[in-house]
């Protein structure tokens, strides 16, 4: 087999392969140009041609994970540090009242997730539920504190439904 017939036969199903998997047409292209020169450079080691499309794509999807191992060398370190997301959010006004104001099922979720700092798939095994069950739970505890802090502390939401500007609580005055 070719490198031609091999570009004739898989060109446009291997770039959007590629294209779906990292969802940036640069890197696409990048990656795409670096699958065919190895597709080239190690044509003789394909034995059967009958498998020369598995062969392929997985070319591809190696070239497409030393792409991301190679991304993620410029991410920095990540230091966790299980308080801060409770410190971060100490400062808002009522924000441990509607915490624990929330039915159980949505605190926990809450507190495991954004307190504690598990991640999602963690929480569903600990509470012994779907992963799917998790994130509903998360979405719906979201809204009631939207809800809350709209209502009580007069907080408004921005575009992307993120708490903005200063509090104007009824509570808070009153304490």
């Amino acid at each position: 087999m070719e490198t031609q017939k091999i570009w004739d036969n898989f060109n446009d199903e291997l770039y959007f392969f590629i294209l779906k998997k990292v969802k940036n047409k640069d890197a696409a292209n990048d990656i795409f140009q670096n699958t065919f020169l190895k597709i080239h450079k190690n044509l003789p080691k394909l034995e059967k041609e009958e498998k020369a499309k598995a062969w392929i794509f997985q070319i591809a999807r190696n070239e497409t994970i030393n792409y991301f191992n190679k991304e993620s060398i410029y991410v920095g370190k990540l230091d966790i540090n299980k308080e801060i997301p409770l410190q971060k959010f100490q400062y808002i006004c009522c924000f441990d009242k509607f915490i624990n104001d929330l039915p159980k099922i949505y605190r926990q979720v809450i507190e495991l997730i954004y307190i504690k700092g598990l991640k999602q798939k963690d929480v569903a095994k600990e509470l012994g539920i779907s992963l799917e069950n998790v994130k509903v739970r998360i979405r719906r505890a979201k809204d009631i504190l939207k809800k809350k802090f709209n209502e009580c502390c007069k907080y408004e939401f921005d575009k992307n439904g993120k708490l903005i500007g200063e509090s104007n609580c009824s509570i808070c005055k009153t304490e």
